[in-house]
């Protein structure tokens, strides 16, 4: 500090030197104080067109709250659709997903695999088995149900075969 004071009081006796000094300063001062304001209009009519738009059009706080309000509507109506997607998943495991089917030949005297054993079943191996018996002379079909991949009636080879070929078919 004590320098520069030692330059003022230097200087001091000579007023012309101070006053030369002074208006050589100044402009300079003027000049940087110009860029100053012009920089600052800038960037004023930047922020007046970032927030408040321009020829109508919404500012950025409607714009960003707008984009709010969409979000949040479509973040309800996604945990709707979960809500839906899980009701419909519970009801297809109900749903027959699984198909096995087995053809043969029942009677030696009829020609042909016209037999078959047909099972249909769930995700969880429940539903039921069909076979159907072909003869020259009649056709008989038989049901049975079938719980967790067996049943309660006594399975035929072919019904058990079909059975099986259900289970491994993947559900979708």
């Amino acid at each position: 500090m004590q320098p520069i004071a030692h330059l003022v009081l230097s200087l001091a006796g000579e007023r012309g030197t101070v006053l030369a000094l002074v208006l050589l300063i100044l402009p300079l001062l003027l000049l940087l104080q110009l860029i100053q304001f012009y920089q600052l209009a800038r960037l004023k009519k930047r922020y007046k067109s970032l927030l408040g738009g321009q020829n109508g059009e919404k500012n950025t706080e409607e714009i960003l709250l707008k984009y709010l309000t969409d979000t949040q509507l479509a973040l309800s109506k996604v945990e709707k659709l979960k809500g839906k997607l899980e009701d419909l998943e519970g009801e297809l495991e109900g749903c027959l997903q699984k198909m096995g089917i087995v053809r043969y030949n029942a009677f030696p005297d009829a020609a042909g695999d016209l037999s078959f054993a047909l099972a249909l079943l769930d995700a969880k191996g429940d539903g039921v088995v069909l076979s159907s018996l072909y003869g020259r002379h009649e056709s008989r079909i038989y049901g049975k149900p079938i719980l967790r991949g067996t049943s309660p009636y006594l399975l035929t080879h072919e019904e058990r075969e079909a059975i099986e070929k259900a289970g491994k078919k993947e559900s979708n």
